[in-house]
């Protein structure tokens, strides 16, 4: 049975993470490091995931929906998340719009289908660094992808 969404609880599960990013540089190593923490077949994920599709299906996650992608922002930066913001959003074989990362973001990828990949990745984490840029890309099916952006910084671009 799924369990009910509380913010508390999402925060704290995501502040174990932030904890161990505080810091680190956001490059390979961080990424590394991440995905050898909270691995996509083990529990931290696992809890993760399971809080992110009961906050969707309370309605507290994904409240917004734009070009056929459901998403929010559900954590403004604060201290409790060393300063990063969090959102989610559920995407089914489709791009998003073009984006800037000024201070980097990491991504944890849940796919809702199995085959389902994020950039070209499966289930795990996933580190852009300062400056990188993406149009974020779900195929294959559907999955749930939650950014921690630093001081909540992004900048959407024209194409």
């Amino acid at each position: 049975m799924m369990s009910n969404f509380t913010l508390d609880h999402f925060q704290s599960l995501l502040q174990t993470v932030t904890d161990v990013i505080k810091d680190n540089a956001l490059n390979q190593s961080l990424e590394d490091k991440l995905n050898r923490l909270f691995p996509a077949d083990g529990e931290h994920f696992e809890a993760i995931r399971n809080c992110c599709i009961a906050g969707i299906e309370s309605g507290d996650l994904c409240k917004y929906e734009a070009g056929g992608i459901k998403y929010g922002r559900v954590i403004k930066p604060n201290a409790g998340l060393q300063g990063y913001s969090v959102d989610v959003v559920d995407m089914e074989s489709v791009a998003g719009p073009h984006h800037t990362h000024p201070k980097g973001e990491i991504d944890l990828i849940m796919p809702i289908d199995a085959q389902a990949q994020f950039d070209n990745r499966s289930a795990g984490w996933l580190v852009y660094g300062p400056g990188s840029a993406h149009s974020p890309t779900v195929t294959q099916g559907k999955a749930l992808v939650l950014y921690l952006l630093p001081q909540g910084e992004i900048e959407f671009t024209r194409q």
